[in-house]
């Protein structure tokens, strides 16, 4: 089944944002409106969006200023759509992050295989595969064989530690740093030896014979792959 994207059109036009969100919807996308850059930002900030068509004049300020605060909170992708068509304003919009950007009057065609590409990007980007397991960092959440694992906040901070360490050994006091540490929690040793205990039930078909989380003696832990 393709995966349904969720988009954020960001445009005071009524005719061309309605225009806009009928074709992709039909296209299949989730598709969010907003007229002004402060309902932009608000739909932002609830998270969710995979992507933003930004308009570079709104009635509240400018899709630049809108770029710019984004950015300093998140990466989402940000296609900007104006009917400005300078190199300034194309190398300003640039430099502020967006993705990409687009002249009015454009080509839905062409929109949408760009939107395309950047889509497919990101999710290469968020997404680890090791073996059977199938990581998906947008969402926080572990496949294996295609079926979800459920798992928990801990565990799952501590498999993606482990997994973008494959085939190092990691030491009992790093993962205790990297995972426990960082919360400002007291905890020993053995904490990491439950945890890893706990992941293991989840992932390993064989849990007296671990394939993926194997035990160091005497050190730690390493992913092998």
């Amino acid at each position: 089944m393709m995966e349904k994207y969720k988009i954020l059109i960001v445009e005071d036009d009524s005719d061309l944002r309605e225009g806009l969100s009928f074709f992709f919807s039909s296209d299949g996308y989730d598709v969010l409106e907003a007229e002004t850059k402060k309902e932009g930002l608000q739909e932002i900030k609830k998270g969710g969006c995979d992507l933003v068509l930004l308009d570079c004049n709104l009635p509240d300020g400018t899709g630049f200023e809108l770029c710019k605060e984004v950015r300093s909170y998140s990466n989402i992708p940000i296609i900007m759509l104006t009917a400005r068509d300078t190199e300034l304003d194309e190398i300003k919009a640039l430099e502020l992050g967006v993705n990409d950007y687009l002249s009015k009057p454009f080509s839905l065609g062409v929109l949408k295989a760009r939107m395309k590409r950047i889509l497919q990007e990101k999710s290469e980007s968020t997404k680890m595969i090791s073996g059977e397991l199938s990581i998906d960092q947008s969402v926080c959440k572990v496949y294996k064989r295609g079926e979800e694992i459920s798992l928990s906040k801990l565990e799952y901070r501590l498999l993606l530690y482990l997994v973008e360490n494959k085939n190092h050994i990691l030491s009992k006091e790093q993962i205790l740093e990297k995972i426990w540490d960082s919360d400002g929690k007291y905890v020993d040793n053995n904490t990491v030896s439950v945890n890893i205990s706990r992941l293991r039930t989840k992932i390993e078909d064989d849990i007296s014979k671990p394939k993926w989380i194997q035990t160091v003696h005497g050190i730690g832990y390493i992913w092998k792959e």
